[in-house]
């Protein structure tokens, strides 16, 4: 049985100031600011955008409704928040701070963004902020050495970080339980997307990203975002990518579903389940992720020659770029406070780039596994027209068995990702273990 957050968070909290000591003694500075940040006002209007904290201010504390609000660090001291809690009666006004990591801060309530500006500590500071809208009275510099630091260290999540992504990872299976429900019961895509709104108890504003929800030839669609309000005359096929968040972490969760009598589609289904928890397995310590990505081409392309979508050898399809027809985009993406988070390309503690392998341009992340790595493997095969159009045209078009191929059109596409804990042995599968006790 794991901890809870409450009692991992005193540890979290030292983590972050020490890394927070370290990148301002490497950028020169005396002080950390950190900015909870604003709505963006939508153009001529009166209205804003949803608001969305910066991770690095939920980073400090599980504090994701307080605008305008900031964190100030100076190394040796308590960490300050300055929270703004307006005099307003036309919306909801934000709590006075409670739970268990209020006792951590020095906590001053404000009337305004402004007189929290006047709360600040002066002298050389690094001020991590969004550069548009400005702010009065700060300068923002988002200094790159203190960024970079702490983006690097921010890929190895703590006890407690991990403890409330087992929660969003709970809260995304069990919505997805209510999705794939609504799918069987012949729902159309806003209502699945209506029912796994209900089940997570979360609206669209709440969760990590928006949510992809796919019939039939949509789940051709990578981010297929549209969500018909009728029902198709038949459902095939169903391919659903969503998440949830937990006190400002994210889980990603995708899964594929085959109506049935659809059988030839569950089996493809079933193929590519087994193969991604084969990718899973290889999530260890000491593993190049571009080289997994590479390794998911050659047994995908596996999976699609036995299927009889082609005659080819898997090392053919791969080195000719038939496989990435198929499957067009990364194996997966770094995870945490944000669904694509950060670091996933960087070199060091310094910054830097780890360049992409060549041909694989939207691969999202080419670090080494390490401990506390938190990762999505997310395989997928498609059927996408314009990708196979191209493939129409090469010498090898001869190999491929184009009347299964667009047989397959119907279906639109198979994703199948789960969120993975890299550690010291063998991974940790957040998502099959949350939908284990869903």
């Amino acid at each position: 049985m794991h901890d809870q957050p409450a009692s991992l968070y005193p540890h979290h909290l030292a983590t972050v100031r020490e890394r927070a000591d370290k990148a301002l003694a490497l950028g020169g500075f005396d002080h950390l600011l950190v900015a909870a940040g604003t709505p963006l006002r939508k153009f001529l209007d009166d209205q804003d955008y949803p608001f969305v904290v910066s991770p690095h201010f939920k980073h400090w504390l599980p504090l994701t409704g307080a605008p305008g609000s900031w964190i100030a660090y100076t190394p040796g001291a308590k960490p300050k928040l300055v929270f703004v809690q307006p005099r307003d009666y036309w919306h909801v006004v934000p709590e006075a701070p409670h739970g268990y990591w209020a006792e951590h801060f020095d906590i001053v309530v404000v009337r305004s963004a402004a007189e929290a500006i006047a709360q600040l500590p002066v002298g050389t500071r690094a001020v991590i902020a969004p550069a548009c809208p400005g702010i009065d009275g700060v300068e923002i510099n988002n200094p790159q050495p203190v960024l970079d630091y702490l983006h690097w260290h921010r890929s190895y999540k703590t006890p407690y970080e991990l403890a409330l992504m087992r929660e969003a990872s709970r809260i995304g299976t069990r919505a997805h339980r209510a999705a794939e429900s609504a799918f069987r019961a012949g729902e159309s895509e806003f209502g699945i997307h209506m029912a796994y709104l209900a089940a997570a108890r979360q609206i669209d504003a709440e969760l990590p990203y928006a949510s992809i929800v796919g019939l039939n030839e949509h789940g051709a669609v990578l981010h297929y975002t549209n969500f018909d309000r009728t029902p198709p005359e038949r459902s095939r096929s169903f391919l659903i990518d969503a998440g949830a968040s937990a006190a400002g972490y994210a889980s990603d969760i995708t899964r594929t579903h085959a109506a049935p009598d659809a059988w030839e589609f569950q089996a493809l289904i079933d193929s590519v389940d087994v193969a991604q928890q084969g990718f899973v397995a290889r999530v260890r310590a000491g593993q190049s992720y571009p080289e997994l990505h590479i390794h998911a081409h050659h047994v995908l392309a596996g999976v699609l020659r036995e299927h009889g979508f082609f005659r080819m050898s898997a090392e053919s399809a791969v080195e000719s770029g038939v496989s990435s027809a198929f499957f067009p985009h990364g194996l997966g993406h770094p995870i945490g406070l944000q669904v694509h988070d950060v670091a996933g390309f960087q070199q060091s503690e310094h910054g830097g780039t780890i360049a992409r392998p060549d041909g694989h341009p939207y691969l999202r992340m080419t670090r080494m596994l390490e401990p506390g790595m938190v990762v999505t493997i997310e395989p997928g095969l498609y059927f996408i027209d314009m990708l196979l159009a191209e493939l129409r045209d090469k010498p090898f078009a001869a190999d491929i068995d184009w009347t299964r191929v667009d047989h397959f059109r119907q279906y639109g596409g198979i994703r199948i990702e789960d969120d993975v804990v890299c550690t010291d042995g063998a991974p940790e599968n957040l998502t099959r273990d949350a939908f284990a006790l869903n």
